[in-house]
């Protein structure tokens, strides 16, 4: 990374500093944390280490900006929303730069906030409530949707701003305002998303963000009673904690836990869409992605086929630091790092073959970052535990299977449901797989929903619930009050 990148980016976000009631401030006890580029483990960055004061102040914040914001015109929300997603346009480049710089991805070159913002824009105006049947010609039933107030996000660190967008987008249309703590890892590009609502018009203490610990100021978010809803990405473990900590205060939870997406192949599959799509979809970001189709299941009659052809297209995959074009970057960080490794050692442990990978990749520097090769591991058994939990790294474990309702049992047979794909020339087959497997989202060849507008993300069983992006994610950002009139006279 050059001088000049972390010039351009300590122009725009200061140093030091987290956004709190529209002002710059330091942590109330004034404790730092470091921002690590993992492509280098050197320190890019000193962010706010919050605690629960901080939390304190951010929800204070909101709530005194929250009248205001409920009260404006549902068509100026709308209109701001818009300007602020102009603004995320207009520095795509530089959100995308920060954001390589802190998980350690390729540039994506594209603006994933800006689309949501737009989308809930343009639902602003359009949250509806509907009139009651009457029993008599005296009485009128009706209900209007109105925002909850302080909410709050707790988003990882794989997708810093498209994650932040797609809780304070909607958050925002429906007149609610919001506290948001980015994990650790990655903080900057947030608060620089942030940073621009305030340029775009939005009114200060409507986005809030409180850098920190999550086990600090995440803990304090997760249980603080001011807030009114809570929504959280991470692990199924932390989830857990976090659920118990709003429930103490009865708030309604959103929950992203992750996923083990199975990608399933029968012998009719166009294998020349379905293999770069599948290496695709396991080495972007490094695996790093909930929806990641980190399973492979193959119709037995074309096992070696697929399995030679997803070999070749995997080992073909560049890695390295984002600034030298390649393909696939480095885990996030040392803990996830050893943690992919120590997976890898469980599957040969475990009996897998290890077809391609399994260690550091020979075209980065030993000594710096935390890359780890593509990884192919063929004949996995379903309960080993490469099978079963979500690794979070390039592995890819492929499972055979004879006929559609082994491959469905495979395919349910994880605790998670959050995405499926099924790869097929049949659309009768399709239409049946796609009806039994247990996902929030499934698609069919096709590993991605991004031709399609609006499509709802969320998971089955521990994958957890709530939805995302589609249409009705607005309406959670709503509470329904039923109003009755009675004329007589």
């Amino acid at each position: 990374m050059t001088h000049d990148t972390l010039e351009s980016i300590t122009a725009v976000v200061p140093p030091e500093r987290h956004l709190i009631g529209g002002s710059w401030v330091p942590a109330v006890g004034g404790d730092l944390l470091d921002v690590v580029d993992p492509a280098t483990g050197d320190v890019v960055r000193r962010v706010p280490r919050s605690d629960a004061r901080d939390v304190d102040n951010a929800v204070a914040a909101a709530s005194e900006a929250f009248p205001a914001w409920r009260d404006l015109h549902p068509t100026r929300r709308a209109d701001l929303l818009f300007a602020w997603a102009d603004l995320c346009a207009r520095d795509a480049e530089l959100i995308d730069t920060i954001e390589a710089i802190e998980v350690g991805r390729p540039l994506w070159n594209v603006s994933v906030a800006a689309k949501v913002l737009r989308y809930a824009a343009g639902q602003a105006d359009k949250i509806l409530g509907i009139t009651l049947p009457s029993t008599d010609e005296f009485s009128l039933g009706m209900t209007v949707r109105e925002p909850l107030g302080v909410v709050a996000s707790i988003i990882p660190w794989n997708a810093p701003t498209p994650l932040m967008a797609t809780d304070v987008a909607p958050a925002l249309a429906a007149g609610n305002t919001i506290v948001v703590k980015p994990s650790e890892d990655a903080p900057v590009a947030c608060l620089r998303f942030a940073q621009l609502a305030l340029e775009a018009g939005i009114p200060p203490g409507v986005v809030n963000v409180v850098t920190g610990y999550g086990h600090e100021a995440g803990a304090a978010l997760a249980a603080h009673p001011g807030i009114r809803r809570l929504s959280f990405t991470g692990s199924p473990q932390t989830g857990t904690k976090v659920m118990q900590a709003a429930a103490v205060n009865h708030v309604p939870t959103h929950l992203e836990l992750g996923g083990k997406s199975p990608q399933i192949v029968f012998a009719d599959a166009d294998l020349a869409r379905a293999v770069p799509a599948i290496v695709g979809s396991l080495t972007f970001n490094a695996g790093q992605i909930c929806a990641a189709g980190t399973r492979l299941l193959v119709d037995r009659r074309i096992h070696g086929e697929v399995v030679t052809a997803v070999r070749d297209a995997m080992a073909a995959v560049t890695v390295g630091h984002w600034q030298s074009g390649s393909r696939m970057g480095p885990l996030i960080n040392d803990r996830q790092y050893r943690r992919v490794l120590d997976y890898i050692r469980s599957g040969q442990e475990q009996g897998a073959v290890l077809t391609l990978g399994g260690g550091r990749p020979a075209s980065v520097d030993a000594e710096r970052g935390f890359f780890v090769e593509p990884t192919l591991f063929d004949h996995v058994e379903q309960d080993m535990t490469i099978a079963q939990e979500e690794i979070f790294g390039p592995v890819l474990s492929v499972l055979p299977f004879d006929g559609e309702d082994e491959a469905i049992e495979i395919a349910n047979g994880t605790p998670y449901g959050l995405v499926a794909a099924v790869w097929t020339s049949d659309v009768g087959r399709a239409v049946r797989v796609a009806r039994r497997l247990e996902s929030g989202q499934v698609t069919v060849n096709t590993s991605g929903t991004g031709g399609v507008i609006g499509a709802a993300h969320g998971g089955y069983k521990r994958s957890g619930f709530g939805r995302v992006l589609g249409p009705d994610a607005i309406l959670d950002y709503t509470q329904t009050k039923t109003i009755v009139f009675d004329a007589h006279h």
